[in-house]
C-alpha cells in the first residue's frame, strides 16, 4: 500500500489536522457568554455545522464573499432556532468568532504524532481555503507550525481548491513536483479532486467514516497515514 516516490506531504488544516468543529464550539460558546446570547448551543451547532459548510461551498465557488460567508452563516442558523438577533449583534458576534477560534488549539488524535513521523522521511506543507488571519495563528497556537516548510492559503493565491492554480502556486513555491507531492485533507472536491486533476497522489481523511463510494485511498485515523507514506 506504500507509495512510492514520494518527497512533499501536502496537508490540509481544518478538519484534518485541527479539529475545526470541536474548537469552533468551543468558541461558540465563549462569545455567547460574552453577548448574552441565551441559546441552547447544542441546538444552534446541530444547524450551524451544515449551514456553514453549505456557505463554505459557496465561498470555493466565488459566489459570494468572506462578509457574506461570515454573517450569513450565523444569521441563517438564528432563523432556523427562531432565535431574533439584529445585524449589529451578528456582526459583534461574526468579528468575536474569528479572533477567538484560533485560541482554542484541539487537534485530530494522532496529529503530533504523525507529522513527527513523517517530518525526517518527507518535506511537508499546508494548503487551505482558510482565511489568512487566522490559520497561522491556528498552527502556531496548537504548535504544529515548526513542522511545516511552508504554508499556502486562497487568500494568498486568489483563489480556493479545488481551483488548480492554488495546488500549482504550492508546488511551485516550494520547487515540488505533482508526481513526487501528495495531498491528505477531508473535502472530497476541494483536497482530493482537486489534487488528482493536476497529478497529485491523495488520501481522503475520511474521519466522520461516512459511507464512501470512491476508491480512492483513505484513512479514518491520522495514523493509518503510515500504511501509505
Amino acid at each position: 500500500m506504500k507509495i512510492n516516490g514520494i518527497k512533499d506531504v501536502f496537508f490540509d488544516l481544518d478538519h484534518t489536522l485541527w479539529d475545526f468543529d470541536k474548537n469552533s464550539a468551543l468558541t461558540f460558546s465563549k462569545i455567547f457568554k460574552i453577548h448574552n446570547v441565551a441559546v441552547n448551543l447544542e441546538e444552534f451547532l446541530h444547524y450551524y455545522e451544515p449551514i456553514n459548510l453549505d456557505y463554505w461551498k459557496l465561498f470555493r465557488e466565488e459566489r459570494i464573499d468572506k462578509a457574506s460567508l461570515r454573517y450569513n452563516r450565523l444569521n441563517d442558523t438564528f432563523n432556523k432556532i427562531s432565535f431574533q438577533a439584529d445585524s449589529t449583534l451578528i456582526h459583534k458576534l461574526s468579528i468575536d468568532y474569528i479572533m477567538y477560534l484560533s485560541t482554542f488549539n484541539h487537534l485530530f488524535d494522532n496529529t503530533v504524532d504523525i507529522l513527527n513521523y513523517l517530518k525526517p522521511k518527507y518535506n511537508l506543507h499546508i494548503i487551505t481555503n482558510g482565511f489568512q488571519e487566522v490559520q497561522e495563528s491556528k498552527l502556531r497556537n496548537s504548535n504544529i507550525h515548526h513542522f511545516f516548510q511552508s504554508i499556502t492559503d486562497s487568500e494568498q493565491v486568489g483563489v480556493k481548491k479545488p481551483n488548480p492554480k492554488i495546488f500549482n502556486f504550492a508546488l511551485n513555491k516550494v520547487k515540488a513536483h505533482p508526481e513526487t507531492s501528495v495531498m491528505i485533507g477531508d473535502n472530497m472536491e476541494a483536497d482530493i479532486l482537486g489534487a488528482l486533476n493536476i497529478g497529485m497522489e491523495a488520501i481522503y481523511f475520511n474521519y466522520l467514516k461516512t459511507v464512501d463510494k470512491h476508491s480512492m485511498k483513505q484513512i479514518n485515523n491520522l495514523d493509518e497515514l503510515k500504511l501509505f507514506l
